[in-house]
């Protein structure tokens, strides 16, 4: 960004009018009391966005919330972890219209001006006698200081909460925007299992959102790959209320133009932080690829490279194995010529003109072994850029995701299975 920001605390409650919530319910241990159900209320109308998976497979609470969206905007968005609702069927679609309907009366709202998102195991129904009753509860302990236990309640195999919230002058009023994200599995966005909420008090039109919405999940969550895999529940979802008192933002205006780089690098920040919690990972990894002939060769490319499990398995190695990053470049149908190629890491050369590269070994090694690290990946083709994020791929993330049946055996004691 060429203007300066402000980091403040409060993640998703730090914008005026805006109030959190977030309690336990034991969605997949009636033991547990982790925070396991959330609540975001806008004390004021707001304009609305939000993109999804684009799996063919789609949770309830994905469906419903893409349908509320389609009829205007939201003011509100519940939220559980523990467990996904998704591949519920009917039963599913009834059981999400029960959370929207369970906060919108005590709220004076609609049910289409709430939505809703689930994450956890996929294939078991909800628990929803653990769950309706305490829709009351969840409801009076709104309050503006609550978002950080919000980013709390929707993680599932994160080591931590995400969060962030920031502050900057547009057009002479200070605007807040505030974001949380979960997910550290199942992660390979194309949208648009991860959830990311962003309130703001900008006063931003719902066209204007919506496309600054759009490009911002296309450059920031679009951009990132832990396992390769996209989850079935996969949402981001941004609302503006316009608290900030500033007029209304113009489209391809200036402050247009500036509220969206304030997004993206939110964005940017909440999307980086997912993958340096990824499950069981030790390694972040930039992937920037350059002299591209078009976006679709140079995203081809970076995709290719940073979802090969022999390219993540040297990672977690500490091998600079660039071999292993030029047959990936080569399978990724992007129009390449192998003696043009060029590898770097961190700025030295791996690879010349697809030819291994004088710099000693050593080097490249104490580079590859580092947690962070970056990759450049030069076509000598064009003048296209593309950058994606990724992680290394370890043992250990094997061991983790072995089995989820264990859950199952609660599902049963419930009655649900």
């Amino acid at each position: 960004m060429d203007f300066p920001v402000t980091r403040i605390k409060g993640g998703v409650g730090a914008p005026r009018g805006f109030r959190c919530s977030a309690i336990s319910c034991g969605i997949k241990n009636p033991a547990a009391e982790r925070l396991d159900l959330a609540l975001i209320y806008s004390e004021h109308p707001c304009s609305s966005a939000g993109t999804f998976t684009t799996n063919r497979v789609k949770a309830a609470p994905v469906k419903l919330s893409q349908a509320h969206l389609r009829l205007g905007d939201l003011r509100a968005i519940i939220a559980n972890s523990g467990n996904a609702n998704a591949c519920t069927g009917v039963q599913g679609i009834q059981d999400a219209k029960v959370m929207c309907n369970g906060v919108a009366k005590p709220l004076g709202l609609k049910r289409a001006e709430i939505g809703v998102c689930s994450t956890g195991v996929i294939g078991l129904p909800m628990p929803m006698v653990r769950i309706e009753q305490r829709f009351g509860e969840l409801v009076e302990a709104l309050d503006s200081n609550k978002g950080g236990e919000v980013a709390k309640a929707i993680i599932t195999s994160d080591t931590r909460a995400k969060e962030i919230a920031i502050s900057f002058d547009l057009g002479g009023h200070r605007v807040r925007i505030g974001g949380c994200v979960k997910g550290a599995g199942m992660i390979s966005p194309s949208m648009a299992t991860m959830l990311c909420f962003i309130t703001t008090d900008a006063n931003v039109p719902r066209a204007v959102l919506r496309k600054g919405v759009l490009e911002g999940v296309e450059e920031t969550f679009n951009r990132i790959t832990i396992d390769g895999d996209m989850s079935t529940n996969d949402t981001v979802l941004v609302l503006a209320n316009g608290r900030s008192g500033m007029p209304p933002i113009r489209r391809n205006s200036s402050l247009c133009r500036q509220f969206r780089s304030a997004l993206r690098w939110v964005m940017l920040e909440l999307a980086q932080a997912v993958v340096k919690d990824g499950e069981r990972v030790t390694k972040f990894v930039t992937v920037q690829v350059q002299g591209a002939r078009t976006y679709s060769d140079a995203k081809l490319v970076a995709e290719a490279v940073c979802k090969s499990a022999l390219v993540k398995a040297s990672w977690n190695g500490g091998d600079p194995n660039w071999g292993r990053v030029l047959h990936a470049v080569g399978y990724s149908r992007a129009r390449i010529r192998e003696e043009l190629v060029d590898i770097f890491y961190d700025g030295k050369p791996a690879c010349l003109g697809g030819l291994q590269a004088p710099t000693p070994m050593d080097e490249l090694r104490e580079i590859a072994a580092k947690p962070e690290f970056g990759i450049r990946i030069d076509l000598n083709q064009g003048e296209v850029d593309y950058a994606m994020y990724s992680s290394d791929l370890s043992p250990e993330y094997i061991d983790f995701n072995r089995s989820e049946y264990a859950y199952w055996k609660q599902a049963r004691k419930d009655g649900l299975v």
